[in-house]
């Protein structure tokens, strides 16, 4: 069974992005064993600056590499690469099969991700070239990746 980790930067506010995330984390565990692993954001003044951005960021992504234990790292953001429901479930079917047993997706602050973790990472996705909030976002990573496992297994889930 795959191990699938979710690791997010701060937890969720709203109670509706957290019952929706937890929703999808319940059916993907039929399919995977899932964690959610959400270190705290580092705090950034009102209107700060590019370089307050990028420190923030890369002291970010020190808390983020310390989550991840090996495995396939996709990094979630904006400049990524588009896939479609089925292919995501390929990459993943395609993983499994070369002996990939674990999977990271990185989701970073409301500024991103540090460009140096972005390097260190093997995918770079992104769930859409429009902008949504970053809880709602976290919710369709989690139906993407419940419903690629979906498709990989034939479930009646994705029409």
């Amino acid at each position: 069974m795959m191990t699938v980790n979710f690791i997010a930067m701060g937890k969720l506010k709203e109670s509706y992005f957290r019952e929706a995330c937890a929703e999808y984390q319940k059916r993907l565990s039929s399919f995977a064993k899932v964690t959610v692993k959400e270190p705290e954001p580092v705090d950034l003044p009102q209107d700060p600056s590019r370089a307050q951005i990028d420190r923030a960021l890369e002291r970010e992504a020190e808390l983020i590499r310390t989550q991840i234990k090996g495995g396939f790292k996709v990094a979630m953001c904006v400049e990524g690469k588009t896939l479609p429901s089925e292919e995501l479930a390929a990459k993943l079917e395609g993983m499994a099969g070369g002996g990939i047993s674990t999977v990271n997706f990185i989701v970073g602050s409301s500024f991103g991700l540090a460009e140096s973790l972005k390097k260190e990472c093997d995918l770079r996705l992104s769930m859409s070239p429009m902008t949504f909030p970053h809880s709602l976002a976290r919710v369709m990573l989690f139906e993407q990746v419940y419903r690629a496992f979906s498709i990989i297994n034939n479930s009646k889930y994705h029409k």
